[in-house]
Formats: structure tokens, C-alpha cells, sequence
């Protein structure tokens, strides 16, 4: 954000004024990208100006800032317009093949596989999820201290049953969110521990953020911009070869 700041100092402008404009924007094509306006442009915009954000207040910012970025980063290069977008709607600019979107999906689970096997893996090298301590020692540290200790103390036999579940959930992700059976069961899992995170802790935005991109990556596919029941291009011919496989 520094050189953004230095580069309109030129004009005159004061550092409010600046940085005003810069959460304004954000903001705009945010809404843009949601709306489906000016799709391209608002993507790359909202991806430019939130990482500016980020790299500008480091101390201020935490886990889903990256993973804001790294849904960000897919919209900016993923296949836009589609079918419910206003370009397409108002603008009649026409929707991209609905198959390109198998390519940029299969990205995201390949990343999102990595993000959790290696963020169970460090999970499970540890003592403190076995037995649970790790999570009485986030419930219990501000600001994520929600419930008071005397609750905590009394469901304390559920810690262990936690932190075991959630090494299980992370460190499976990606061998098992891939299977027509267990890929739903994992999916609805990983989206109940997200959201339990978010009641438990307090971090509304980081549980919706990751619901939103486990969704995108492995939703069913009427939540998807590709045709449902008949294969969906790249991604449904490589779930069925996994399967047949295994």
C-alpha cells in the first residue's frame, strides 16, 4: 500500500483521502465480482487491491486473508463470464464454455487437497489434538474465548473426540473427498467443522471464506456453472477414472 500512498501523493491527495478511495474501490468490485459485472476487470481489481491490503497491515491480518487471496486469484483467471452473470444477463457479452470450468476446478482441489493434508499432518505430529489440550487452549485464549471456563470444564470429555476428528477430517481430505460415497460425507464434514469454528471462536468470515471454497471445489454439481448428470468435462471423467481405479 506504501507505493500506492507515495504514487498519489503526487496529485495532492492526503493519506485518507488515499486510503479512503482504496477501501471504496475494494469494495465496489467486490460487489462487482458477486454481481457478476464486469467480470474480468472486477476480479483482477478486487485481487490487486485486497493484496495490497493484506501486505500492507501484516500484523492486522491472519489465516483467511491468504485464503481470501487464493479465492481471489482463482476468479481472476478462471472462465468469465457465465450464465448468471449481469454481462451476460445486461451486457450480452456471451458466457464462456461452461467445460473450461473443469481445468481451474481441478486446480483448487489439488490446492485445497495440499492445504489440509499438510495442516492435519502437522496437526497429527503433535501431542496436544490427541488429547485434546490444543483445543481447550484455543477456546480459552482471547479474543476466541466465546464460552466461559466453567462450560468448557464440563464438556471437556469432547476435546479429544475434537481434536482426533479434526486430524481425521484434515489429514483424509485428500484421499477420501474424491470418492462418489465418502467425497459427500467428507465434504459435509469438513463444512460442519468449518462452521463450528466459527460459532466456537468467533471467525464468522474465515468459516464462510473456507465453506465457500470447499463448495466451489467440491460442490455437487448444481452449485457449478457446468451441466449436471451428464459429466461436467474434465472433472467428472477424472472423478469416474479415480473411481474405477480404486
Amino acid at each position: 500500500m506504501g507505493w500506492l500512498l507515495s504514487l498519489f501523493d503526487h496529485f495532492g491527495l492526503s493519506e485518507k483521502a488515499i486510503l479512503f478511495s482504496v477501501w471504496a474501490v475494494l469494495l465496489i468490485s467486490g460487489l462487482a465480482v458477486m454481481a457478476g459485472l464486469f467480470c474480468r476487470e472486477s476480479a483482477v481489481l478486487a485481487w490487486f487491491l485486497h493484496l495490497c491490503s493484506v501486505k500492507g497491515s501484516s500484523l492486522l491480518s491472519y489465516g483467511v486473508d491468504n485464503f481470501m487471496t487464493i479465492g481471489l486469484f482463482y476468479l481472476m483467471i478462471s472462465p468469465l463470464p457465465d450464465r448468471f452473470s449481469l454481462d451476460w444477463r445486461w451486457r450480452k457479452v456471451p458466457p464462456k464454455p461452461a467445460e473450461l470450468l473443469g481445468f481451474f476446478r481441478r486446480v483448487l482441489q489439488i490446492h485445497l487437497c495440499l492445504i489440509y493434508f499438510f495442516s492435519g499432518l502437522t496437526k497429527c505430529l503433535g501431542g496436544g489434538w490427541w488429547n485434546g489440550s490444543n483445543l481447550w487452549r484455543i477456546l480459552i485464549r482471547p479474543p476466541f474465548n466465546s464460552f466461559s471456563p466453567e462450560l468448557l470444564i464440563k464438556w471437556k470429555a469432547l476435546f479429544p473426540i475434537g481434536g482426533i476428528a479434526i486430524c481425521v477430517l484434515e489429514t483424509g481430505y485428500p484421499f477420501l473427498i474424491w470418492g462418489r460415497k465418502t467425497g459427500r460425507i467428507w465434504l459435509v464434514g469438513i463444512c460442519a467443522m468449518h462452521l463450528m469454528i466459527g460459532l466456537a471462536m468467533g471467525m464468522y468470515l474465515f468459516a464462510l471464506v473456507m465453506i465457500i471454497l470447499n463448495l466451489a471445489a467440491f460442490g455437487p454439481a448444481e452449485t457449478q456453472d457446468m451441466p449436471a448428470g451428464k459429466g461436467a468435462g474434465i472433472d467428472n471423467r477424472f472423478r469416474l477414472d479415480t473411481e474405477e481405479g480404486s
